[in-house]
């Protein structure tokens, strides 16, 4: 690397690409030169090292470990997005994913959740929180706003499961058909930031998402929280006619338990800031 690269910004551009290449060429896990030794080898300042490996770390490509040195962070999750009204749109995630409840109990709707599901703010709805674990390291908290009236004797045991809605349609007969879905970024509060290991102000993404069954009615809303240092999104944009493709049914969508839509129910993705409530 050229130690007269003009331009302060650029310089540290430059830093930031070729400790990257030093990332992707080794595994998780794997260590990498520390900083006086990055200085040396690309001929730079420890201050732009240390700029770089900063942005690095916060984007959960590297770590730091007290006394021990930098290493190349774990795999992060990848979910990729793909441009289209065909059911299944949004192929799932990589990674053994489970789950830990941390609530469930039966409440009124409130204000906001009664606006999205277009119901009274005195009605009941059943509220569950769930930890969702990949790997069985935790990836994202999940809360769940289901209509009471249509779940009598829904269990916890459905839920830990994650078979959410084959239960609603083999137990309930309720047949969803559409999620709208937006996603933002966010950062985790001290208490979120407790159950998904992480510090404090990390970075997240923010998942809501509004389930509709097949006469259009709101049947759950949720909201999920989603690790940035191990979670990211990936758009593919369809420019042309493809051949049709099965879907894969096996994995996880992002904000959606493992078994939702199985049966091809239809889902549409967006990336607009609101959810649309039909209302």
């Amino acid at each position: 690397m050229d130690a007269d690269v003009p331009g302060t910004v650029l310089k540290r551009e430059r830093t930031r690409d070729a400790v990257l290449e030093l990332i992707e060429s080794r595994s998780p896990g794997d260590a990498i030169p520390s900083e006086r030794a990055l200085c040396a080898l690309l001929g730079v300042s420890r201050p732009t090292v240390r700029a770089a490996v900063d942005e690095l770390v916060a984007a959960g490509l590297l770590v730091r470990e007290h006394g021990r040195g930098m290493f190349v962070a774990p795999a992060k999750i990848t979910q990729e997005l793909v441009a289209g009204d065909r059911a299944l749109g949004v192929p799932q995630a990589a990674g053994a994913w489970s789950s830990r409840l941390l609530e469930f109990t039966t409440l009124q709707a409130g204000a906001r959740v009664g606006r999205k599901l277009r119901m009274s703010p005195a009605a009941e709805i059943v509220y569950v929180a769930r930890l969702r674990l990949v790997d069985g390291a935790p990836m994202a908290i999940e809360h769940l706003h289901i209509r009471a009236e249509l779940v009598p004797g829904l269990s916890a045991q459905e839920l830990e499961s994650g078979d959410l809605y084959e239960h609603l349609r083999a137990t309930h007969g309720v047949h969803v058909h559409e999620a709208v879905q937006a996603i933002e970024p966010t950062v985790v509060t001290r208490a979120e930031a407790g159950l998904l290991d992480v510090p404090e102000l990390s970075p997240a993404l923010l998942f809501e998402r509004l389930t509709s069954d097949t006469t259009g009615r709101p049947v759950e809303y949720v909201h999920s929280l989603y690790r940035g240092d191990r979670y990211r999104i990936v758009s593919r944009l369809a420019l042309g006619p493809a051949a049709e493709v099965a879907p894969d049914l096996e994995g996880h969508h992002p904000g959606i338990p493992p078994g939702d839509f199985a049966h091809g129910d239809a889902i549409t993705s967006s990336t607009r800031g609101d959810i649309q409530t039909g209302g």
